[in-house]
């Protein structure tokens, strides 16, 4: 026997025990504050913090499997961590309507596709978004006050994201109460594998984070090099061959904001490429959007380009940018033809 052997099996005896007595004490953690625990963890996830209540949800799930918890008390703490975040995003919504989803999308990794893609939900499946979005990371967060900036009504906000959150937590819950023993020998397998599992699952995160900001910074600076300002688009919209000027905002955006710049052609993001035969392949075209750094109008843009319109460009700073030189505004009329 080698020296590395007998020192290993010296090692493994005491090792073991250490790992047996923290697996002991988590569970006698979540046995003595499980509830408050679970509450806690909801709430902050659905706030916007980085952090997964998944591992909370599948352990209260397969604790309650063995009769050491209450399944209907744990879903309850989970529903009302829940309810109480999503309700505060939804008055700030109601409150501050699309400023605060700017705000949210200024953080995400893709601003140009997470108000489109929760608008386009709504679209098509109404108040189920809230349900829907419970499942789908981004949405999740931004689907509440998104809801409150629409003027949704309070009790049918209120009854499909609670139906949302029976079916996510419960769903988390539930497999965890079916899969309980395998659940308890992966957190034994993972308590020994201890630093170097938090590698393994770090790293490739780490990666894709770092490959979607690199992704987004050329975005950013293609968005830079490309856009047009406002005092450009002034003296083009006075001379005898004005740009067409189109409002990618959703209609929902619109109504809330009650103004679009003057001329402006209304054709939603999610519907451009289906109705490129409204715009004009022989002019300048000027796109603008709610957008931080005008994402959606940059990236719809870099569309038109491939679809053959090399003119089209976005309008910094958008609408809000146009208003802030002391320019007027129209009211949000009927959608009008170029």
């Amino acid at each position: 026997m080698t020296v590395i052997q007998a020192a290993g099996m010296r090692w493994m005896p005491s090792q073991r025990p250490i790992q047996e007595k923290f697996m002991d004490a988590i569970i006698q953690f979540l046995l003595q504050h499980g509830y408050l625990f679970l509450f806690l963890l909801v709430f902050v996830e659905q706030l916007g913090l980085p952090v997964s209540a998944l591992p909370g949800l599948l352990a209260m799930g397969a604790l309650a499997a063995g009769d050491r918890f209450s399944f209907a008390g744990a879903l309850a703490a989970a529903f009302a961590g829940s309810v109480i975040a999503d309700t505060g995003w939804y008055l700030l919504g109601r409150w501050r309507g699309h400023a605060v989803i700017r705000l949210l999308c200024r953080i995400a990794l893709e601003p140009d596709t997470c108000v489109r893609r929760t608008l386009g939900a709504f679209d098509r499946l109404g108040a189920w978004t809230l349900a829907v979005a419970k499942f789908l990371p981004g949405l999740s967060l931004i689907a509440p006050p998104l809801a409150g900036a629409s003027r949704m009504s309070p009790l049918v906000f209120q009854i499909g994201n609670g139906a949302g959150i029976i079916l996510w937590a419960g769903g988390w819950m539930v497999l965890g109460c079916l899969f309980h023993t395998q659940l308890e020998v992966l957190a034994r397998w993972g308590l020994r594998l201890g630093a170097f599992l938090i590698v393994l699952l770090a790293v490739p995160l780490a990666v894709y984070v770092i490959l979607k900001f690199r992704h987004r910074r050329r975005f950013l600076r293609t968005i830079h090099r490309a856009r047009i300002g406002v005092d450009e688009l002034a003296l083009m919209l006075a001379s005898a061959d004005p740009p067409a000027v189109i409002d990618l905002r959703h209609p929902d955006e619109i109504a809330a904001d009650g103004g679009i710049l003057p001329g402006a052609h209304r054709i939603p993001a999610a519907e451009l490429e289906r109705r490129r035969g409204e715009i004009p392949s022989d002019r300048d075209v000027v796109l603008y959007c709610n957008c931080p750094r005008e994402a959606s109008s940059a990236a719809m843009a870099l569309k038109l380009h491939r679809l053959g319109f090399p003119r089209a460009r976005p309008l910094a700073g958008g609408l809000d940018a146009w208003r802030a030189s002391g320019r007027p505004v129209d009211p949000a009329e009927p959608p009008t033809s170029i």
